[in-house]
């Protein structure tokens, strides 16, 4: 039986309900990582996974953020953030930690969805944040392939990182004008998660230039295809060996009220 799971970063799930709940007829994924809900567990639309025969697991603080799991093929052993995740301009690591990290196992795939903070500028302290945080998390990632090599893992979502000069429409732009996401140390964090093991799996069946996963609202960047590819599902080695086929779901991105990101699924057999 093969399994499908993607990735997608919704831009508030509430505003988008009605999309969402209409691609997960057409998409039929079993597994769905979903980024930036902009929405608390209060206020989750639980009822739009539930009738459509989903289980859903959600982290969600306040209007900002937001991380959720959507599965048809079981949600076990769920996790918000990972051990010592680092938290901004706060106090209590526990407390305080942003919603950006969650897990759960789904058909015996570890499955993270991510929202890896955005370093607004290459001078700004959430810079060093976002940093940090891949850090962290990459240290945990590495340790988990070296308990387990045959680990089924799959790290998804939001990575606000292109990692090649491809992945962005004008790399010159973005280097003349010191913009994010492009960085050496940004890219540097990305390629640690590839150092330790973890292979991005849509790439080599959808391979750039010009394959982006986000087009800013501002500007007509997508009729313009003015992209950048920044949603990514690292798989560990006995996943990826498994991926059948990858789509990047770019029609999603069409029309009104849609998310400026678009999924990104996987098949594995």
């Amino acid at each position: 039986m093969s399994v499908k799971i993607a990735t997608w970063n919704v831009n508030s799930i509430r505003a988008r309900a009605d999309r969402i709940e209409a691609w997960l007829l057409r998409s039929d994924v079993d597994v769905v990582a979903i980024q930036e809900t902009k929405a608390t567990d209060e206020n989750f639309p639980w009822e739009l996974f539930e009738n459509n025969g989903y289980e859903v697991a959600h982290f969600g603080l306040n209007q900002w953020n937001g991380v959720a799991i959507a599965s048809r093929v079981g949600l076990d052993d769920v996790e918000r953030t990972f051990m010592d995740q680092p938290h901004f301009g706060k106090t209590d690591d526990a407390v305080h930690a942003e919603a950006r990290a969650i897990a759960a196992t789904c058909a015996g795939v570890r499955v993270w969805s991510l929202y890896v903070p955005n370093g607004r500028s290459r001078n700004d302290p959430h810079m060093a944040y976002k940093l940090q945080w891949l850090d962290v998390l990459k240290k945990h990632a590495a340790d988990w392939l070296q308990a387990d090599p045959q680990a089924q893992i799959a790290l998804t979502g939001d990575w606000n990182i292109a990692p090649r000069d491809e992945d962005v429409w004008d790399i010159e732009k973005f280097q003349r004008e010191e913009l994010t996401h492009v960085s050496e140390p940004e890219r540097a964090a990305f390629r640690a998660f590839e150092e330790a093991g973890y292979i991005d799996v849509v790439r080599p069946i959808h391979p750039g230039p010009g394959t982006y996963t986000y087009w800013d609202y501002t500007q007509l960047r997508f009729p313009k295809k003015e992209g950048m590819r920044i949603d990514f599902i690292l798989a560990s080695p006995a996943l990826a060996s498994r991926v059948t086929d990858a789509i990047i779901d770019r029609e999603e991105r069409k029309g009104k009220g849609a998310s400026d990101h678009a999924p990104v699924i996987v098949e594995l057999d």
